[in-house]
């Protein structure tokens, strides 16, 4: 039975029509998946459910009424809660604080420490682990994904919109909580999920509406349709099987980390006596649950973040005094780090402008110490075409792309810096199928070219897909490598949480 409608939702920005007369209906008490590409529409849909943005045209139907959507406040009268794709939290605000923040009375008469109670026991019924004491700030990015979950099931959200909820989840948290959201649904909440990850939409949607370029491409009940059609209908063609395969061996070191010690902005040990080799002409894969030291380790390596004790070498080179900026510019070092809108962008700056970030003070970019304008949008108009970032033009702003093609940017930039050593975290992070097979290509590419890749993921697939070699990150350290095919799923696993293979 129809609960909830989408009704001919048409909706514009300039001359860019990012929803084109969407109509489907959600039945009530069921998982219904959104897919598409980056840049289809899914997540300004979305917006529009929420009342952040109002339609050109069209509407929204719940229980078979109409009701006008003007501002979140709207959404939440009627039921409706929204977890954002990039997190909308109060980073100085504890967990706790962030939670019941807005809700006004029940705060007051109940105070934060029976608030902090009921949250707790919602958080053991969808298995989360989190301390709701500590400030936001400190958070690693998946326990910030929870706080966001935990923020709109706690205001009693009957209609939940998900906009890619487990990008930064880890395997097993992933698994508890698509398991919550069946628990979630067979409680009667309905649920509407944006994923790109067609896997999860098998394990739990009931039905999926696709859609392409702004709109209606199709509808399927998930018992009908497979993994390989979904794909095909997202992006309108067949995807070709990802080779990884190499025309020789990887060549000297180039990249040496030897017992590396530092700490997190917690204060707590995030590298513990770590070390790694990278060679040229390979892809090292880094997994491990978020949290492990990861980031700490990218960030040593960068520059940013300074270290206790340890050395890094680069052609043998020990790069302690260099600057991040040095690393740069001087040791060939190119970085994409986890979280695309806090670091990896300066989103109130064009499309064009971010490209251009690390040479912005050469030319075709500057002349004369002067910023050439032309060349800067001639040049940005050129790489959206060559890595199929979509916008409307190379002169509008990162923050009101999807978060796919924020993310195209940045590793567009990167590679196109032709770097000795890149670092990627979360590369293929909200990224479609079509996109995620974009960039893989572009990362072998890369280590064909004789680049050396870091590649930390907490996606298990992504990675065997394109490593030579794979480590797993527990707790600041490193286990021994292994060559993709060589150990399962099921180990690496047991690896992530902390298991020894000796002792398994």
């Amino acid at each position: 039975m129809t609960y909830f409608a989408i009704r001919n939702i048409s909706k514009s920005f300039g001359g860019l029509k990012a929803l084109d007369d969407v109509s489907f209906d959600v039945a009530k008490g069921t998982i219904h998946a959104v897919l598409g590409e980056n840049g289809a529409g899914k997540t300004t849909l979305m917006n529009v459910l929420y009342g952040l943005y109002r339609p050109d045209s069209g509407g929204i139907e719940i229980g078979g009424q109409h009701v006008a959507m003007r501002s979140p406040r709207d959404a939440i009268k009627h039921g409706i809660g929204m977890i954002h794709q990039h997190f909308h939290l109060a980073n100085a605000l504890t967990v706790t604080e962030n939670i019941v923040v807005g809700l006004g009375s029940p705060v007051k008469l109940l105070g934060l420490g029976a608030q902090a109670r009921r949250i707790g026991a919602l958080c053991e019924e969808l298995g989360f682990e989190i301390d709701l004491t500590a400030p936001v700030w400190k958070l690693p990015m998946g326990m910030r994904q929870r706080v966001e979950i935990l923020k709109a099931l706690y205001r009693g959200a009957s209609i939940l919109v998900l906009d890619e909820p487990t990008s930064v989840l880890s395997p097993s948290e992933i698994g508890n909580f698509l398991a919550g959201l069946k628990r979630l649904r067979d409680a009667g909440t309905t649920i509407i999920f944006v994923t790109h990850k067609l896997e999860e939409v098998m394990q739990v949607a009931d039905a999926t509406t696709v859609l392409r370029q702004g709109r209606l491409a199709a509808e399927r009940r998930t018992t009908d349709t497979s993994t390989a059609e979904l794909s095909r209908l997202m992006v309108g063609r067949e995807l070709r099987p990802m080779v990884a395969k190499r025309s020789g061996e990887p060549g000297e070191v180039l990249l040496a980390c030897i017992d590396l010690a530092a700490r997190s902005d917690r204060n707590t040990v995030a590298l513990d006596k770590l070390s790694l080799e990278l060679r040229v002409g390979e892809v090292l894969g880094i997994a491990g649950i978020d949290g492990n030291g990861q980031r700490e380790l990218a960030e040593a390596i960068t520059g940013l973040r300074p270290l206790e004790h340890g050395r890094i070498e680069i052609a043998g080179r020990d790069i302690a005094e260099l600057s991040a900026r040095q690393r740069l510019h001087e040791t060939g070092i190119a970085f994409v780090p986890e979280d695309r809108q806090s670091t990896g962008l300066v989103l109130d700056h064009s499309i064009a402008t971010n490209l251009m970030l690390r040479r912005f003070y050469l030319a075709p970019a500057s002349r004369r110490g002067l910023l050439d304008r032309s060349k800067i949008a001639s040049s940005g108009k050129a790489l959206m075409e060559r890595y199929d970032i979509r916008g409307r033009s190379a002169g509008q702003s990162a923050a009101a792309l999807s978060g796919g093609n924020q993310q195209k940017i940045i590793l567009a930039r990167e590679i196109e810096a032709a770097p000795r050593i890149l670092i990627v975290m979360q590369a293929t992070k909200g990224l479609d199928v079509g996109a995620i097979e974009f960039v893989q290509r572009k990362i072998l590419e890369e280590r064909d070219r004789g680049a050396a890749i870091l590649y930390i993921s907490t996606e298990l697939e992504h990675i065997m897909a394109v490593a030579d070699r794979v480590a797993v990150m527990h707790r600041g350290r490193l286990s021994e490598t292994f060559v993709p095919g060589e150990i399962t799923a099921e180990r690496m696993g047991l690896l992530m949480a902390g298991v020894s293979l000796a002792a398994a």
